[in-house]
Parts: C-alpha cells; structure tokens; sequence
C-alpha cells in the first residue's frame, strides 16, 4: 500500500469511522497549519460522505506562542465569544466535531504558569455547554494526530531529521489500522473485540478494584451503576462515532468519594504544552491531598486546583501493557497515544454516559451518585508491565483482573 493510498484510508476513517458523518450534517475540524494538505483531503471525504459544510479552524503554534509570551495576564482571564457562539451553533444544528492534533509537547515550555492557568479556567467556563456535549455524547467528535516536525523530533531524537516525519506516519498508521486490508473493516473487528471486554466487566460488575505495582497501592471504590465503555459512542440519534483514534481502553467511572491510596504516573503527561513528569497523586476519601512530581510539580498542583471538581478523578481506564502502542516502545508525549499503552486515569470531570441513567441527573444528583464535574478532564498513565489489579466483589471476594500489567481473564 502506498503512502497515499495510507493517507486516503486515514481520511475516510477520520470521516466515516471518527466522526461518521451523515448526509445533511455540519462538520467543524480544528487543526493547525501543519496539517493543511491532509485536512483538505479530511475535507473531500467529508464532502463525499454527504456533509452539508465543513468549517476549518486553523491555529498556529508560533502565533500561540506569540501570545502567551507577550499578552498580559489579565487576556488569559477571557475567552473569544465568538468560539464559545461557533460550538453551541454547531451542537444546535446536531454537528460532528473533528480535532487533528500535530501539536509540539514542549509549545508552552517556560510560559508562566499564571497564564496557562488562568486560560484553562476561563476556558472551561465559557465552553461549559460545549462539554457537556461531548461528555454526554450529545455530538459526535473524534481526534486523531498526524506529525508535524517538532513533534516528531521529539519522538524520534535519533534519526536524521529528514526521516523522522516519514517514521511519525508509519507508527500513526500502525496505530490506527492501516497498512493491510480495509482500515474501515479493520476497525469494526477492531472495536468488536473492546465490545466484547466491556461486556465481560460489565458482567463481573466489581464494587472496587486494587491497584498495586511499584510506586502505586490504590483503591478505587466503583458506583452499583456503573457502565463499563469502550471506544465507540452512540449519539441521542444512534449514530456511532470512534472519540479517539487509535484507542485500546476500556473505561468507566470512579465512586468519586471512595478512592484511597497512592498511584505513581509511568509515563509523562503533556498538559497545555508542557511536560509534567515522575508525579505521585496521594489521596483521602477521593480527594487529591498531596501532589509531587519530579517535573512540572507547579503545574499539576495548579492543574488540581483549577476548580473543586479537579481535585478528584473522573475517569479508570484499562488497558494491557502487550497493547500495540505499548509494543511499538515508543513514547509519543501525546495523550492520545499515550494513554492507549497504559491503564490510565484522568483527573477532573467523569463521563456521565458511564452510569446507568447518568446523562439525566443534574450536577447535584451526580455528585450525590458519586459522579465528579470539573472543567478538567486529564488523563494520565499508571500502567506498567509490574501492575496487578484486583476486583473486588461487594460481597468481599477478590478476583484477579490484571497480573503482570495484561488480562488475567
């Protein structure tokens, strides 16, 4: 298969497995310069797929960049009406949303904290309808990543610098299926066998689960309604949509008063463009109670007081150390991947789609389920080829769930 014939399936899977668009429908793609001959051809398949318009948002890292470095602080403590009007017209029209990510992991290095704080405040607040939607699959959305050149200089430092591009897309595609056969039917076998493993934790149905591994003795108590989800989504209409390519998780929700312990990240977490790295999260009856880390402690401290949901966690995501991102031995300081080589979980606002009848309750019903809100969603990756996970039944026996960071059923 050649390059381009890649590039065209990573198209159409973008368009008719992500997003899946439908006849009539609106798409609006953000993405940034870097992207722009493969977001025309995102754009042609969606098009053909029967898209009504495709709106393109592109954003530039140096202008982001430029920005941050020179606007006072006090700029940050807004936000653009005019991003907050273009998504609630697009949830209001029953639109798809699509985010090509080739960001730089080191963009935001060396900006204050201060200002990257205060823009992920003011954000989360103008954009509150926006993720609600999206946390209760009300949109469909899908993101997917190409390379740009920085980025893939960081992950591939020991080659010359004239094949590091080239080595970025061929691990993307091996990540997202293509390379043999149909990537769309590769992805429905793909996505069968997740459906399958939620089905199977979904019948254990565990009031809690141990983790245990070096740096990590946690503790994680599971709502009796909680749903066990893998990588597709259905919209209120059925339509079915892929949030993240590639994805190896499955995932639920934490009893978000009912988390003790301690948990140590493997992997490093790139969070507004900067690195936070080596941290241990200590918590008490759910509550994040002490933050360190060897790198970017400021930040994650900043990052867990963003607001009074972001000092608990949302989100427990399983997934076999043998999986392929984790096979390649590649570390691609980009959260989407990342996090599909390793259990992780995500400090901040849960999926409300993860418990029976979630997507109804108000913000006090949810909190009184045990369902945390937050304008922060961040994953982050503890898994490991050391990790144990036991399930524990409500009525006290334990079961193995993982042993040596795979399956253990």
């Amino acid at each position: 298969m050649t390059f381009e014939e890649k590039l065209a399936q990573f198209a159409e899977l973008a368009v008719n497995v992500g997003t899946n668009i439908q006849q009539g429908q609106t798409l609006l793609i953000n993405t940034t310069v870097d992207t722009i001959d493969f977001t025309r051809l995102v754009v042609k398949e969606a098009y053909k797929a029967g898209a009504a318009r495709v709106t393109v948002n592109y954003a530039d890292d140096v202008v982001a960049r430029e920005l941050f470095e020179n606007a006072p602080v006090e700029e940050f403590e807004k936000f653009p009406r005019w991003i907050t009007a273009q998504r609630d017209e697009l949830i209001e029209r029953g639109g798809a949303l699509l985010w090509i990510d080739a960001a730089d992991p080191d963009l935001m290095a060396g900006i204050p904290v201060e200002k990257i704080s205060a823009n992920q405040k003011a954000s989360g607040k103008a954009l509150e309808n926006y993720r609600d939607a999206v946390m209760n699959d009300k949109i469909a959305w899908s993101i997917i990543a190409i390379p740009s050149k920085k980025w893939a200089a960081k992950v591939f430092p020991e080659l010359p610098e004239a094949e590091q591009v080239p080595a970025m897309w061929e691990a993307i595609f091996k990540t997202v299926h293509i390379g043999e056969g149909s990537a769309v039917e590769n992805w429905q076998a793909h996505l069968k066998n997740l459906h399958a493993r939620g089905d199977l934790m979904n019948e254990k149905h565990f009031a809690k689960l141990h983790y245990k591994a070096p740096g990590t003795d946690l503790i994680v108590g599971l709502p009796d309604k909680h749903i066990w989800a893998t990588g597709s989504s259905k919209t209120p209409q059925g339509t079915e949509f892929v949030a993240n390519m590639p994805t190896e998780e499955v995932f639920t929700l934490p009893s978000k008063y009912d988390v003790n312990g301690y948990v140590s990240s493997t992997k490093p977490l790139v969070y507004q463009g900067n690195i936070i790295d080596n941290f241990k999260l200590t918590f008490e009856n759910g509550v994040i109670v002490k933050a360190e880390a060897a790198q970017g402690e400021e930040l994650l401290n900043e990052l867990i007081k963003a607001d009074e949901g972001s000092k608990y966690i949302g989100e427990i995501a399983l997934v076999p150390h043998e999986s392929p991102i984790s096979a390649s031995g590649l570390l691609y300081y980009n959260t989407l991947f990342d996090e599909n080589a390793s259990n992780h979980i995500a400090i901040g606002a849960a999926y409300p789609t993860c418990y029976e009848g979630g997507s109804e309750l108000s913000e006090e019903e949810m909190d009184q389920a045990g369902i945390n809100t937050s304008i922060t969603h961040e994953d982050f990756m503890v898994g490991s080829a050391d990790m144990d996970i036991d399930g524990i039944h409500a009525d006290g026996t334990v079961e193995a769930v993982f042993r040596k960071g795979a399956w253990a059923f």
